[in-house]
């Protein structure tokens, strides 16, 4: 078959040799990184004025793009918000019906666009203009109307894209990805924000779970942990274990104050011994691993998986306030 309607002959496939396909998956991988370090080159002091801008706003950053831009915009505006930066991806052809209403006077604009002139950008824009909203450009041309639109253009090289058609979008995505993700950082950097600010921002999952604080783990009000006088019996302290449900009581001074811990393996040793007379100081650990509420979770579990410990006691100002047990991390995926 010849031309039809200007467009050539379907390019033949790549042959099914296991060499040709991983040979072509890596020449799309250098071309990715070659447009990765075009764009590294190539950065000027557009990402510093647009985090000013930014930061001078007190309302969100709304991230707008069409099509495969606007998935990397759902992206870039996830990390944001999650990174400190308030943010939110809302669709550009959903705004020409409505939700323009959604750019209120104190916003940011992020709008994504390769080639800066997708139509359903166009009412966005122009509302932006007559409200004086500013706006972030992201696109590989500057002289665009996405372009001249910008208080800030973030230019990206223009790069031959992997797809051998040049049509589906590839190096120009990625590029994209990049810049937003470096955007999102400088403005985490400049708010100084904390890991654990992110794990309030991430509180499910096993890494928001491991940058929440013991405090955050044990609620407002954790159940108290099992108690015993240093003159406490063997009964005493077997009763206490089994009521308490962790496996361990903790053993105090006689002013409240920690003075050690009797586990269930502390009572199974004991039984090698003369139980008459036996009370909890003889059966103690005097010195127990203990954690302050305020440290993070992921803390806590280095410190029981390192010592091999199944429970831990959380101490404030001397005293045991909770027990937690390697069985609750378990449950909860702290530990795997």
């Amino acid at each position: 078959m010849g031309h039809i309607g200007g467009m050539t002959d379907t390019p033949p496939s790549l042959s099914a040799d296991p060499a040709a396909m991983t040979a072509r998956a890596r020449e799309v991988i250098g071309l990715n990184i070659a447009a990765l370090q075009a764009l590294e080159a190539g950065l000027d002091d557009g990402v510093a004025r647009a985090c000013d801008i930014i930061l001078s706003r007190p309302g969100y950053l709304v991230v707008t793009g069409m099509g495969k831009s606007g998935h990397i915009g759902g992206k870039i505006a996830a990390t944001l918000a999650s990174t400190g930066t308030n943010a939110f991806f809302v669709h550009p052809a959903e705004m020409s019906h409505g939700d323009l209403g959604m750019l209120r006077k104190d916003v940011t604009l992020l709008a994504i666009s390769n080639s800066g002139e997708s139509r359903e950008l166009r009412d966005p824009l122009i509302y932006c203009q007559r409200e004086g909203i500013p706006v972030i450009g992201l696109t590989q041309r500057p002289q665009s109307f996405l372009g001249r639109s910008s208080a800030v253009c973030l230019t990206m090289p223009q790069v031959a894209e992997a797809c051998p058609n040049g049509l589906a979008p590839t190096t120009s995505t990625l590029m994209t990805l990049a810049l937003g993700d470096a955007l999102a950082m400088v403005l985490m950097d400049r708010r100084g924000f904390t890991a654990e600010a992110f794990g309030l921002h991430h509180p499910g999952g096993k890494l928001g779970m491991s940058l929440q604080s013991v405090r955050d783990w044990m609620g407002d009000r954790p159940p108290a942990p099992a108690t015993l006088p240093l003159t406490a019996t063997f009964a005493e302290v077997v009763s206490a274990i089994t009521e308490g449900r962790k496996g361990a009581a903790a053993v105090l001074n006689d002013d409240g104050t920690l003075a050690g811990i009797v586990t269930d393996g502390d009572v199974r040793r004991a039984f090698s011994r003369e139980l008459t007379g036996l009370t909890a100081a003889d059966i103690m650990s005097p010195s127990p691993k203990v954690i302050a509420p305020d440290a993070r979770m992921s803390d806590a579990v280095d410190l029981m998986t390192q010592n091999k410990i199944a429970t831990l006691l959380v101490v404030e100002g001397g005293r045991p306030v909770a027990i937690i047990h390697i069985a609750e991390l378990m449950q909860a995926g702290y530990v795997g």
